[in-house]
């Protein structure tokens, strides 16, 4: 057998998953947050202002005050960080053997390079500035803060308006077809009708309640040292208000301050957030199965335009629904690493163990799985049209589910005063269970009941298409 391609040695390199591959398109916007890049970015910025925050607060005896211009020299350093930067920092981690001492190295070279761009009198070229850098910090010092940035931008920037705008897409669904009713299937058996708007709005306000904890969420840091007792600082400087500096830090950088912890930040938030947009996940995937239902029962239609040309490899006929099979899928795959990650931040042995470290750097993963299923399910929403006259003949066919109604209104009369209602469950059961009733032998059974003259004209003029009670009022409490 010749040899083949070492596809591992192929230029440029050859992603092994598909979210760097095929899908790289939809899950791009998350590379600038929860990217190992966006991460080494989120480090030196941290980095920068802890050490701009202890000259500003004074919180070191002795230590410079930065001008405007060093500071902005600083802040630079992290908005400028691009390719050239992250091959020398990757260059400067393969001699540390060390991702947060390579990031302080790193910081600085760019303070050893500060005179010549701001001149030699700078308070940014001598030791003094240098020894500031990662001061007091352990690694977890950083890393909790960096990670917290780093996921509160990608769901506030990317991931949460990828999610509205699909929940908003289906609102607009609710409203529209507020009023088209459909025959409803509990245990998949026909029954009650209700409105296909009513159904699309229930979904809708399970998601935003999904949508409104995960934008209430909190996102924790905390800056205290190598056990969480300040211990060195309070040696090195024991005149400072150290939980001050602190408490000031994490809230200048957009996070809730954690005042206890051990050497590492609880990630208690973490696991809060995950369950929360995996609950999300698990609404949205109801929503892709039920669609996909809808689609096999052909109440709605897809459109060519939306799905593309090819349905299947050898059968031309079918237009498949794979926006929602893809969705689901992603959002399976979402909903394991999220999961993983919320049954695995909470533990750490004693004050520290590292598998929190390896367990983050899926958080970008399970992020991409998700948002891909949105693109779909939104992809898949778009391309959908009603068929009201499949919706019409399916409710035709089933007259049967008129017996709620006409046994539930025979208690009534009976409560009301009227003789001759008894066992209305049981008569109606005789007459529907097991079997198909038209609308003749329906309207049939009602008159032979002796109801009140109101009741059964009420009831004779009742269809299952018209049974659908309160539904499209229902649909109104979106706005709420």
């Amino acid at each position: 057998m010749p040899a083949r391609v070492d596809l591992a040695t192929v230029t440029p390199s050859i992603t092994l998953g598909a979210l760097d591959g095929r899908y790289r398109p939809v899950v791009a916007p998350l590379v600038d947050h929860l990217s190992e890049a966006a991460l080494n970015r989120a480090r030196l910025h941290v980095e920068i202002e802890w050490l701009i925050h202890l000259t500003d607060t004074g919180a070191l005896p002795g230590a410079p005050m930065l001008s405007d211009a060093e500071k902005e020299y600083l802040r630079a350093v992290v908005d400028s960080f691009g390719a050239d930067e992250i091959a020398e920092l990757a260059e400067i981690e393969r001699e540390t053997l060390h991702d947060v001492k390579a990031v302080e190295y790193f910081l600085r070279r760019r303070l050893d390079a500060a005179p010549s761009v701001l001149g030699k009198g700078t308070a940014l070229g001598g030791n003094g500035v240098g020894e500031i850098v990662h001061i007091f910090c352990t690694s977890e010092d950083i890393n909790n803060l960096a990670y917290a940035l780093l996921v509160k931008g990608a769901v506030t920037a990317a991931w949460l308006p990828a999610a509205s705008a699909v929940v908003d897409d289906l609102a607009d669904m609710a409203r529209r077809y507020a009023a088209v009713p459909m025959l409803a299937r509990t245990h998949g058996q026909p029954a009650t009708p209700v409105t296909l708007g009513k159904e699309l709005a229930v979904l809708t306000a399970r998601l935003r309640r999904q949508l409104r904890r995960i934008a209430g969420g909190e996102y924790l840091g905390k800056i205290n040292g190598a056990t969480g007792t300040y211990g060195a600082h309070a040696v090195a400087v024991p005149g400072t208000d150290w939980e001050e500096v602190s408490r000031t830090f994490v809230q200048h950088l957009g996070l809730t301050w954690n005042p206890l912890t051990t050497q590492i930040e609880s990630h208690d938030w973490q696991a809060e957030l995950y369950a929360d947009v995996a609950r999300f996940n698990r609404v949205l995937h109801n929503l892709a199965t039920d669609v996909w239902s809808y689609i096999s029962l052909g109440y709605f239609r897809q459109r060519l335009s939306a799905q593309g040309s090819t349905g299947s490899s050898t059968m031309p006929h079918k237009v498949n629904p794979i926006r929602f099979e893809n969705a689901e899928a992603n959002l399976e795959i979402s909903c394991a690493l999220l999961d993983t990650l919320a049954a695995t931040l909470v533990t750490s042995r004693l004050q520290r163990d590292l598998t929190d470290s390896s367990t983050q750097r899926n958080i970008g993963t399970a992020f991409g799985h998700s948002l891909l299923a949105l693109e779909n399910v939104r992809r898949g929403l778009a391309g959908l049209d009603v068929d009201e006259a499949t919706l019409a003949r399916d409710l035709d066919q089933n007259w049967e589910v008129l017996g709620e109604a006409v046994q539930s209104a025979m208690r009534a009369a009976s409560v009301a005063g009227a003789t001759g209602m008894a066992n209305p469950y049981e008569r109606l059961k005789e007459l529907t269970r097991g079997r198909r009733v038209d609308g003749p032998a329906m309207r049939e059974f009602v008159s032979g009941l002796g109801l009140p003259n109101d009741v059964e004209q009420r009831l004779l003029a009742l269809e299952p298409g018209t049974y659908t009670g309160l539904a499209d009022q229902l649909v109104r409490h979106l706005e709420n």
